[in-house]
């Protein structure tokens, strides 16, 4: 790849597409004149002049082609979940050792001691930084970033100025507070105690995503926010280290989008269920924290009657929102919309794919309606409607059902910190509210909970998914854990992110056990949700998979504990 190409997937001329191919490298003949970075067998990204992506693009191009945005999913103890149960016995002092932590995130602060070893050295075997433009130190075959390994980093550490050498830095702390929950070193003096405190990292810093994309979905420019194309790069970076060092991988992703279909069928899940049926690889996401929301909304409308209505109220001074209507197959339905000030817009039938912009005539807001009757990974009906300056108040939108059997819908607005909390469903409904790529039954998908009283955290988003399928998997503590931050020192966080951090740092015991130790060689993700499903902690009065706690409360001493028998 030339230089050139190299600068367009960094650009912000230049808008970047998840091209699904399958093998089939005709398929990208139409981009030619473009740049084209291959992932892997099956996916593509294609890097194309901003100046393409209008208003029209989701006629002109797959919905899921449009990369969607993600943002970080976290705002403990160790008794609770049985790790020092389980290191007090002899045969079984897990600590992650011979294994990686993936992390893909804000970065991390690779100077903090957490994160080294006695000695001073690093933990980190390599970290790809992709905000940091450079024109020879890029990963191999990924064209852009620079790629620091442990080499350089323990130089960097033992220099005056560690910055001039890998001037890698954590702004925001939410990857430095991930990893440390996940591995970092022990600190008791300041009540920090990691998960996998003897394995390694390999760190990915995600950059941000362009303009043009927030333009395109109305999100605000001064939060956090990510592409799910550089997530699934990052994903493709983790799983080559671990190759070449020959080494099991534990993945955390404590990122989540409320942008799809929330049924597995994204991209990015498609892609990680696939990384997560290798033997040596886990992979944890994290649940999300919209149950509280009140951003999603589930509708039904039976054969005596016509429509829904759904009442959506929009906060002072919000600048725009994505909206998506998803109908559960085989149905579709139509809608027509009232604004708060009176205005109307009529009835807009099922058409197989189309686009409408909508003005009005009182109000500044502008209306793009993006109109699927079959998307093209799902084959459900998607209506997404994209506001720009809305105008505050009630909306009311009406939603017909088109044929003669029931009508059953969802719809989601965007995740926190993509929207004001004032802006939401009036009347909204607590379950499906994963967020991707939570939505999907392959990866381990973490709750939270408070340890101190076993209680669900609040915030924390509830299943299924829209399929029905029974996630999340598991709750883990996510509530008042000690974690390091990027001053260095320690704070509380809460969270289904860091539910995620914990829940892969006992994947990289599970891994150490399996794989390092030999016990089970082939130990996939799969196998490792198993265990840890085996060993949950239930409630004798609840049943099993529910909504807001998966399979119940890790626990990987009864994990052991249940197979003691074979192992010991």
């Amino acid at each position: 790849m030339t230089y050139e190409e190299r600068e367009r997937i960094i650009s912000d001329d230049y808008a970047d597409l998840i091209i699904e191919y399958n093998g089939n490298l005709a398929v990208l003949d139409v981009f030619a004149d473009d740049t084209i970075n291959i992932l892997d067998f099956r996916f593509a990204i294609v890097h194309i002049p901003v100046a393409r992506i209008t208003s029209f693009s989701t006629v002109e191009y797959p919905y899921s082609a449009i990369p969607a945005c993600f943002g970080t999913t976290s705002e403990v103890s160790l008794e609770a979940s049985g790790i020092n149960r389980l290191r007090n016995q002899p045969n079984f002092n897990l600590r992650g050792q011979g294994t990686l932590i993936g992390i893909i995130d804000t970065g991390i602060d690779y100077t903090n001691p957490v994160f080294r070893y006695p000695d001073g050295t690093t933990r980190i075997a390599a970290l790809w930084d992709q905000t940091i433009f450079s024109e020879t130190q890029y990963p191999a075959n990924f064209n852009y970033g620079t790629e620091y390994r442990r080499e350089i980093i323990n130089e960097a550490l033992a220099s005056d100025d560690p910055y001039s050498i890998v001037p890698s830095v954590d702004e925001d702390g939410h990857g430095t507070m991930i990893a440390s929950i996940a591995g970092g070193r022990d600190n008791p003096g300041a009540g920090f105690y990691g998960v996998a405190t003897d394995a390694e990292f390999v760190i990915v810093k995600l950059k941000q995503a362009k303009p043009h994309l927030r333009r395109f979905f109305s999100i605000p420019s001064d939060v956090t926010c990510f592409q799910e194309n550089d997530i699934m790069m990052g994903v493709s970076y983790l799983t080559r280290i671990a190759r070449e060092l020959g080494r099991p991988l534990s993945v955390c992703i404590a990122l989540g989008s409320s942008h799809g279909a929330h049924d597995g069928t994204s991209p990015i899940s498609d892609y990680l269920a696939m990384i997560a049926d290798i033997a040596g690889n886990s992979v944890v996401v994290s649940a999300g924290n919209e149950g509280n929301a009140r951003s999603h909304y589930f509708g039904v409308v039976d054969v005596n009657e016509e429509y829904e209505t759904v009442e959506l109220n929009v906060a002072e001074n919000e600048q725009g929102f994505l909206m998506e209507i998803w109908a559960n197959s085989p149905n579709t339905f139509a809608l027509d919309i009232l604004t708060p000030t009176g205005e109307f817009v009529p009835r807009v039938n099922v058409r197989i794919i189309d686009n409408r912009k909508v003005t009005f005539i009182f109000e500044q807001t502008v209306l793009n309606i993006d109109y699927i009757m079959a998307e093209s990974q799902t084959g459900d009906q998607l209506v997404a409607l994209r506001f720009f300056n809305p105008t505050s108040g009630i909306w009311r939108f009406r939603i017909y059902r088109d044929d003669n059997i029931p009508l059953s819908f969802h719809i989601w607005l965007p995740m926190k910190n993509f929207i004001s909390p004032d802006t939401y469903f009036t009347q909204s409904n607590i379950y499906t509210t994963l967020l991707i790529p939570g939505t999907s039954d392959v990866p381990i998908v973490a709750t939270a909970y408070n340890p101190v009283n076993d209680s669900l955290y609040a915030d924390a988003s509830r299943g299924f998914n829209r399929l029905g399928l029974p996630i999340p998997t598991i709750a883990a503590p996510g509530v008042g854990i000690v974690a390091a931050s990027i001053d260095q020192t320690f704070i509380t966080v809460n969270g289904t992110g860091a539910a995620a951090a914990h829940t892969a740092g006992v994947a990289a015991m599970l891994l150490e056990w399996g794989v390092v130790r030999g016990n089970v060689t082939s130990l996939d993700t799969v196998g490792i949700k198993n265990f840890i499903v085996r060993g949950a902690r239930r409630d004798v009065s609840s049943v099993y998979p529910n909504r807001d706690w998966g399979y119940g409360i890790l626990d990987i001493f009864n994990v052991f504990d249940v197979l003691r028998v074979e192992v010991i």
